[in-house]
């Protein structure tokens, strides 16, 4: 059969097979993220059916499903959001890094694999899923919570540090020197500081620039200066996913708004295709090996997420149960814990991280939405049967004592003492 017969046949099976997953997943209210790794193991090396010919198409549309997860995410904040965040909220980002990021560091050196590889997976742990995330507060009903903001919050914390330390990981899996990575990382903070000023100050012309009353010719200039931005990102070694981000805060107002209704279906489209590509270079028969390490990690870094949600929550003053609701609502991670891996994948400095970091995944894509909704009223079912079995004993003392008082008062007889006849 002919070459782009194959390929034809191959790529719509694909997007067909990713159209099914994803209804499937939406009649039970989950993520489809899982379901998308699963298919790419079920078709990659090793898999069931592996591909041949759409393999090359697949990488390509799966680095354009980066770049679009992250110029979305762009979309959703403008730079004075970010700056003022940052201002406020530093303490809970840097709560959030210490706790979320060290499990992964740590297990990556128990494991023997390296500093480079500790970086990378630090922050895999770390980062928790916007997409995922948002998507469980909207089914919650929790959006006007009074914790929600404590929650986007940190989520925007952790999406503006991606500009710091995509840089890094890349310098970093690249193999450059001290020197050639301080200059990376000074490029990166530079363009982002820029970036940041440009856009609270000139935003607007930024957007008028951009506008159009036309969709087409929106997303055409919209989609053309993003890839744009993010290849010159990416020929200066600082990433093209913080290209993308940056283009994302730059634009605001009625232009971010049209921007994100034109470019959410292609966000769907190219974003699954990359969590296929992912699953696509992870060999089934190598997450095995990995799953217990992975559990352990997904189980230690589920309880510094609630405890985060928990400790910001509670410095921003609200009730226990609200603590508890942030703290749960945080632990999902998706798919940028998968771009930190991929990174590392492609390069091929641990073999090991790509399955670890894919069991990992699954494990809490699927937990981070049970534990956003059971986590309060588990908390509190505890604390309030611990408060109820003090106070019982309590009372039962105070019985006691009371007895104890009134046999010494001679108003009960003793025990020892005869009854009178």
């Amino acid at each position: 059969m002919h070459s782009s017969a194959v390929f034809l046949i191959e790529f719509g099976a694909i997007i067909l097979g990713l159209g099914l997953l994803g209804r499937f997943a939406g009649r039970f209210q989950f993520s489809p993220i899982p379901l998308y790794l699963l298919a790419g193991l079920a078709f990659g090396e090793g898999g069931l059916l592996p591909l041949g010919t759409s393999e090359e198409f697949v990488a390509i549309g799966a680095e354009i499903g980066v770049i679009l997860l992250l110029l979305m995410l762009g979309l959703e904040y403008t730079a004075t959001d970010l700056v003022s965040n940052l201002k406020t909220q530093y303490p809970a980002g840097l709560v959030d890094a210490a706790l979320n990021a060290v499990p992964g560091a740590v297990m990556a050196l128990l494991l023997g694999w390296g500093p480079v590889a500790a970086v990378v997976l630090a922050g895999v742990t770390w980062i928790s899923s916007s997409g995922v995330i948002a998507k469980v507060l909207g089914d919650l009903g929790r959006l006007g919570n009074r914790e929600t903001p404590v929650i986007l919050s940190i989520l925007v914390l952790e999406d503006l540090s991606m500009a710091v330390y995509l840089p890094i990981i890349t310098a970093l899996l690249a193999g450059a020197g001290l020197a050639a990575g301080s200059a990376t990382l000074a490029i990166a903070l530079g363009v982002a500081g820029l970036v940041l000023v440009v856009a609270v100050r000139y935003g607007r012309h930024i957007s008028r620039f951009v506008s159009s009353d036309d969709p087409e010719k929106l997303l055409l200039v919209v989609l053309g200066l993003t890839l744009l931005v993010a290849g010159v990102a990416q020929q200066l070694q600082v990433s093209a996913a913080v290209g993308a981000f940056l283009v994302g805060i730059a634009l605001s107002g009625e232009v971010a708004e049209g921007a994100h209704g034109l470019l959410s279906p292609l966000r769907d489209l190219f974003a699954a295709v990359f969590f296929v590509f992912f699953g696509l270079h992870t060999d089934p028969a190598s997450i095995p090996p990995v799953l217990l390490p992975a559990l352990a990690l997904a189980l230690v870094t589920t309880g510094t997420k609630i405890a985060t949600g928990y400790w910001a929550a509670k410095r921003a003053g609200i009730s226990a149960k609200g603590r508890w609701r942030a703290g749960g609502t945080l632990v999902a991670r998706g798919e940028f814990s998968i771009v930190i891996a991929g990174l590392a994948v492609t390069s091929g400095i641990e073999p090991r991280l790509g399955p670890l970091a894919t069991a990992y995944v699954l494990i809490l894509v699927i937990i981070g939405p049970l534990t956003a909704r059971y986590t309060e009223p588990v908390a509190t079912w505890a604390t309030t049967g611990r408060r109820a079995a003090a106070a019982e004993g309590d009372v039962k003392g105070d019985v006691e004592v009371d007895a104890e008082a009134a046999e010494e008062r001679g108003l009960v007889p003793s025990p020892d003492t005869p009854a009178e006849k």
